[in-house]
């Protein structure tokens, strides 16, 4: 059996020194606890002459900053050493966690943490945060990769967790971006950055591959004793088999996630199982994008070339990353079968009816949430049989004229249950009007028959339906200001973005239709 020290060492002699920096929580061990067959040791690799880019206000009120004091923190030296992996806090423990995975449907063996390295586990009224440094630097896993990430992917991580978390959807967070002129080579050369992450885990479906794959089952019944005890207290209160019970909750919390997802118009573009949160959280934002004109088959990943993580795939790609995550659980399940051929058949039999039992109830919760999302944006109060067939005929309409999503659905919020000339600013997003207006007529007959209040309904949708998302070429503008030095834009882009429902005049061009030149905007795994 392997031991606690199987993983490998740090191949770095040198530590980086340690700092006093005072911060707003106390910390404990956390994942650490589990042992070193888990994680790897090792401080980040420094950032040269580190500078702020941004630090996120939300982000930083999670880990105990309030109002103006992360302000002042995050301009001194200590917050820019620490974040941009420069020094090791005296607070922090720094390591590197091992998991395995498939990538694009394929098995891919041992990944881990590239470039990421946990700082801590923080301890917060608002519950326990890990904070992490994506782009710290070469790790024992990083693959002949460099443990870099770049300023581009930062920023778009960075911009894209806090708007996810405005819009409700569940998702890592990220406390702040410190930059670097250390160049790194991608496609082209750019410059270097550290995005800070913080979630109450990043424990993913890989971990658990990777125990199972190795047949190290115990490693792989302390992870998920773990979890269980850390995330999912009533799955062992519950009776039965607690492994059983996680992957049953597990399913159910990425049904809502994919149900959530659809309902925005989120797109992740990598639903590689190593991507897959067992607390059912967005992670890992690297070539994702928000629908412009809406298309069901679109591929936001340049690199996804057979469009295995399409829009329209990602509730069944969930679905079938959970088969995986069963996959690595059924040693757990085995583990009471006796020796002979008999009881370990039986063993195997009981096992895989344990996870279709857990699984099975992930397509009706999945169907359940998406129908409660898309009545909630159509304004309905109430279900009713022809809802399916509305919604169906709605989306082979916008699929067909490719009407812009999110301006659709806010626009959609103006229109009137009984007057067909309130229709305007909805109708003109479509080029064949008479299309619109036979789908309207449906949908207007639909709000009189549960005698929709315009006025209400007008609030109610706007509340669900977000005017501003991080389109790519937002993110682009931004990128291309910060690669001179201006930081404005990411700082206004944030603003704007962490109340994404709410009418702000200053902001109506973030909420316009996108300039010609981003539909030549791709986005690929490099980062």
């Amino acid at each position: 059996m392997p031991s606690d020290r199987d993983t490998p060492s740090d191949p770095r002699a040198a530590a980086l020194p340690r700092i006093p920096f005072a911060v707003p929580f106390t910390t404990a061990p956390g994942f650490a606890a589990l042992g070193e067959r888990f994680f790897t040791r090792l401080p980040p690799t420094p950032l040269p002459s580190p500078y702020l880019v941004s630090v996120a206000p939300a982000a930083a009120a999670l880990l105990g900053w309030e109002g103006d004091a992360i302000g002042a923190a995050a301009h001194e030296q200590p917050f820019i050493d620490t974040f941009g992996g420069c020094a090791v806090p005296d607070w922090a423990d720094p390591l590197a966690t091992v998991y395995s995975g498939h990538q694009f449907g394929v098995w891919a063996g041992q990944l881990g943490d590239g470039r990421a390295i946990r700082l801590a586990e923080a301890l917060t009224p608002n519950g326990p945060w890990e904070i992490q440094l994506k782009g710290g630097g070469l790790t024992p896993y990083s693959r002949m990769a460099d443990g870099r990430a770049v300023l581009r992917s930062s920023i778009r991580e960075y911009l894209c967790s806090e708007a996810m978390a405005a819009l409700g959807v569940p998702t890592t967070r990220a406390l702040s971006i410190v930059g670097s002129d250390a160049p790194v080579r991608r496609e082209t050369m750019e410059t270097a950055a550290v995005v800070t992450r913080i979630a109450p885990s990043f424990i993913r479906f890989g971990h658990f591959e990777h125990f199972a794959a190795r047949e190290d089952h115990d490693a792989l019944r302390r992870l998920a004793d773990f979890v269980i005890d850390r995330f999912y207290p009533e799955c062992r209160d519950a009776g039965g088999n607690p492994y059983h019970a996680l992957l049953r909750e597990v399913s159910l919390r990425t049904a809502d996630l994919m149900a959530h997802w659809q309902a925005v118009g989120f797109c992740h573009g990598v639903m590689n199982t190593d991507n897959m949160s067992i607390l059912g959280l967005t992670i890992d934002y690297g070539p994702f994008g928000f629908l412009d004109a809406f298309n069901a088959n679109h591929i936001c990943n340049h690199s996804d070339q057979q469009g295995r993580y399409a829009y329209s795939q990602q509730p069944q790609i969930g679905f079938w990353n959970l088969h995986s995550l069963a996959q690595a659980l059924l040693p757990l399940w085995r583990e009471a079968a006796g020796d002979s051929e008999d009881e370990r058949s039986a063993a195997n039999d009981a096992a895989a009816e344990f996870a279709r039992e857990a699984l099975d109830p992930y397509r009706d919760r999945y169907a359940s949430a998406f129908f409660r999302h898309y009545r909630a944006k159509l304004g309905l109060r109430s279900a009713d049989d022809g809802d399916e067939a509305l919604l169906t005929g709605l989306f082979r309409l916008l699929h067909a004229q490719r009407v812009d999503y999110t301006l659709f659905w806010r626009n959609l919020a103006r229109i009137s249950a009984k007057d067909a000339a309130a229709d305007a600013p909805v109708r003109d997003l479509f080029l064949d009007r008479a299309a619109w207006d036979a789908w309207g007529a449906e949908y207007r007959a639909r709000l009189q028959k549960e005698q929709s209040d315009d006025v209400a309904r007008n609030v109610a949708m706007n509340a669900v339906n977000p005017k501003y998302v991080l389109r790519n070429h937002l993110a682009e503008t931004a990128i291309r200001a910060a690669r001179d030095k201006d930081f404005s834009e990411v700082n206004r882009l944030l603003a704007v973005l962490s109340h994404p429902f709410d009418e702000q005049p200053e902001a109506e061009h973030y909420a316009a239709l996108p300039p010609d030149w981003a539909s030549g905007l791709e986005v690929s795994c490099s980062s």
